[in-house]
């Protein structure tokens, strides 16, 4: 189902917290977003934008303020050559027979058409469509897209799926799997686990699936951050059941935190600089130490813009991750702008969470 989404407002253009609440919802309830489109109040374009949505055999969703709401009926009922009558207290186009509070939907020729009304702080009425197609994710590490593409490609078409490989960052794969006519995702899964099991975690939610394993074995977490700034925290607690695994976190800017808060030792930090794998290599000890968790995750680097050295340009990061009998620490380059440094960052952490323990997070 290919969804175009249409803004219809000023506060979804300058308002990013809610635009961006009203996309993860939608996201949830479609298979994927082909195309977002915004407009001001006032924009006369909006009305030859839906005379050419309606033509096609498109799924459209209008997001607009309950004030815009029966205006955008008005001009849906023009194109349509309806008019709009009062149901549930609703002004809506006549031809429109599914509604509820703040959202309908109208069919017209090969074209579905969702108009939903939200203003800020307020929850996103229900969406009226559905999804039409079963898709699957796995999440793939430690092989190149030329290795999985020589794996998976034959499984899909012997099972009859449609797969897009993409590549999170280095030897961190997300795959994408949607059912044909005949398609059978069970079997292709299982296919896949069969040749790559030690590398293959089935789930949508990668984050989530962290916290259900460590939630089942009793195992908590805790992170020190200090180039991504709470980032790695916030990946985690944007989840529900984050509570059940992570009891703390620290961020550590400054090297006297570092010290203080850590234990990180003072020559150290002289010696080797704050950017540096032995000091993550403190900092995850002496997270794990503070919160009596189970596995830690540390990061320090060079976000940017400035900062770096010849020794240590911008995008330099340490990462350690740690657990009561392991420790890993790698040492990377990253491109990128501040904040997309700040996530790979992130990224990096997360797989290595997971590859330092493969027998709790990977059907061996």
């Amino acid at each position: 189902m290919r969804v175009h989404l249409l803004f219809v407002g000023n506060k979804f253009i300058y308002n990013k917290s809610l635009q961006e609440y009203v996309v993860r919802k939608v996201e949830q309830n479609c298979d994927f977003i082909s195309s977002i489109t915004y407009f001001k109040e006032s924009d006369n374009a909006l009305f030859m934008h839906l005379q050419t949505e309606l033509a096609s055999n498109n799924t459209i969703v209008v997001i607009t303020t309950k004030q815009k709401f029966s205006t955008i009926g008005k001009v849906i009922s023009t194109l349509t050559d309806d008019n709009q009558i009062l149901k549930n207290n609703m002004l809506l186009p006549s031809e429109c027979s599914i509604y509820e509070d703040g959202s309908y939907l109208l069919a017209y020729n090969d074209a579905l058409v969702n108009v939903i009304h939200i203003d800020e702080t307020q929850k996103l009425p229900n969406l009226l469509i559905q999804k039409q197609n079963s898709y699957a994710t796995l999440y793939i590490f430690e092989q190149t897209e030329d290795a999985l593409s020589l794996v998976l490609n034959p499984l899909a078409h012997t099972h009859d799926v449609s797969i897009d490989i993409v590549n999170i960052i280095e030897g961190y794969s997300k795959i994408n799997i949607t059912s044909k006519k005949y398609g059978d995702i069970s079997n292709f899964i299982s296919g896949v686990k069969s040749q790559l099991s030690s590398y293959v975690i089935a789930s949508s939610n990668i984050v989530a699936y962290i916290i259900e394993k460590l939630s089942h074995a009793n195992k908590k977490l805790s992170f020190a951050e200090s180039c991504t700034g709470g980032l790695l925290s916030y990946y985690f607690t944007k989840n529900n059941g984050a509570s059940n695994i992570l009891d703390g976190a620290l961020v550590t800017y400054s090297n006297g935190i570092k010290e203080n808060w850590l234990a990180v030792e003072a020559d150290v930090l002289e010696q080797y600089g704050a950017v540096s794998a032995q000091v993550v290599h403190q900092m995850s000890e002496g997270v794990l130490n503070v919160s009596e968790a189970d596995y830690s995750i540390s990061i320090s680097g060079i976000a940017g813009d400035g900062g770096g050295t010849a020794d240590k340009p911008v995008g330099t990061v340490y990462i350690s991750v740690r657990s009561k009998t392991k420790h890993k620490e790698v040492h990377l380059y990253l491109q990128g702008d501040r904040n997309y440094v700040q996530y790979q960052s992130v990224l990096y952490g997360v797989k290595m969470l997971l590859l330092l323990d493969k027998e709790l997070f990977f059907e061996i």
